[in-house]
């Protein structure tokens, strides 16, 4: 059996699971604030899996990915440890925003300072409080207000043969080998040698289904990868292909966004992705992809300014192959499909 795991003053017993709450610096209003954390501890040892979301507040989907990872019936009978954050970002949680009162990005903060800003002095309670006793992490992000990203992992590969095996196993056709960002938790938890994998899905303050759905899907595969769950009979391994480059389209011209292609889609060199115009139609922008690839982000919103990310693509060497891939799976998760149909009515 595994010692007692103590977190914030709290003491978690092996075979047990604990709701925690982290106290933070309190709201202007004398209320008091917290960070909310579930911990589910094994009798056995193993892994100790940390999976956070919302560091950035308006990122929602991760939430419910982590509500639906802590309903899941085996849950309880785990090897080793999952910590499970559903809101890192309380404060811009609550205001529906990325950032925290202050206007600063948590994910620029870490590994965080005791006594500097509100943003340093949050992710230094994540680093102080969680990390040390994380050997594994899965951080949940979306794409942007108005942004969408197609379900992805975002990770350093190169010559990291555990980040890359925790990346496959999330089981998603696209993998991104995506560099270290500094002052974001990806780097800080590298830099003591934790693996971490960045789960990029959907839009802020959105639920979207089939996001969530490959979300919950991608960490419990982790977790029987990572020896804390036992492999489902109906598991099939999803072939995955890295992409180690992509490119974001800029509209040229501020004016009227009318796009033709949708996340997922497979695009060559020159083909048209959308038309800029202004409102009468005139001073019209073709733009065209300057690469063959996959569309892995794109904006919802038609309305753009000049130099505004419009669409973000990712290069493959076996474009054809990646595009049946994903064209699969999103079949397989599609709550209107023919797929296995799971346990939580869909969202819409």
């Amino acid at each position: 059996m595994q010692s007692a795991i103590e977190i914030a003053g709290v003491r978690v017993n092996p075979g047990s699971r604990q709701s925690i709450d982290i106290p933070l610096p309190s709201f202007y209003t004398h209320s008091a604030a917290s960070m909310p954390v579930h911990v589910v501890h094994g009798r056995k040892p193993g892994p100790c899996l940390l999976v956070c979301a919302a560091i950035h507040g308006d990122e929602i989907s991760g939430v419910e990915i982590i509500r639906r990872v802590l309903t899941h019936k085996l849950i309880d009978k785990i090897q080793g440890t999952l910590i499970a954050i559903p809101v890192v970002n309380v404060f811009g949680f609550v205001s529906k925003s990325r950032y925290l009162p202050d206007r600063r990005d948590l994910n620029r903060a870490f590994p965080g300072s005791e006594t500097g800003s509100m943003a340093a002095r949050l992710a230094k309670i994540l680093m102080s409080e969680i990390v040390p006793h994380c050997s594994h992490v899965i951080d949940l992000h979306t794409g942007a207000v108005y942004r969408e990203n197609l379900p992805q992992i975002r990770a350093r590969l190169t010559d990291d043969p555990v980040t890359e095996a925790m990346a496959r196993a999330f089981g998603l056709p696209v993998i991104l080998n995506a560099n270290l960002v500094d002052g974001s938790f990806r780097a800080a938890a590298s830099e003591l040698n934790i693996p971490v994998i960045l789960y990029e899905a959907g839009e802020a303050l959105r639920f979207e289904e089939v996001a969530i759905r490959a979300g919950v899907k991608g960490v419990l595969g982790v977790m029987s990868h990572l020896g804390m769950r036992r492999k489902s009979a109906k598991h099939k391994d999803t072939r995955t292909l890295i992409a180690n480059a992509s490119q974001w389209l800029r509209a040229g011209q501020s004016g009227i966004l009318r796009a033709l292609v949708a996340s997922g889609s497979k695009v060559e060199a020159g083909d048209t992705l959308a038309y800029i115009n202004d409102p009468l139609g005139e001073n019209s922008e073709t733009i065209c992809s300057p690469i063959s690839g996959i569309v892995i982000g794109k904006t919802n919103l038609p309305l753009v300014f000049e130099g505004e990310a419009i669409f973000h693509i990712a290069s493959y060497e076996e474009t054809d192959h990646i595009s049946d891939h994903i064209e699969a799976y999103h079949e397989e998760l599609d709550p209107l499909g023919d797929g296995p149909q799971i346990d939580e009515p869909p969202l819409v």
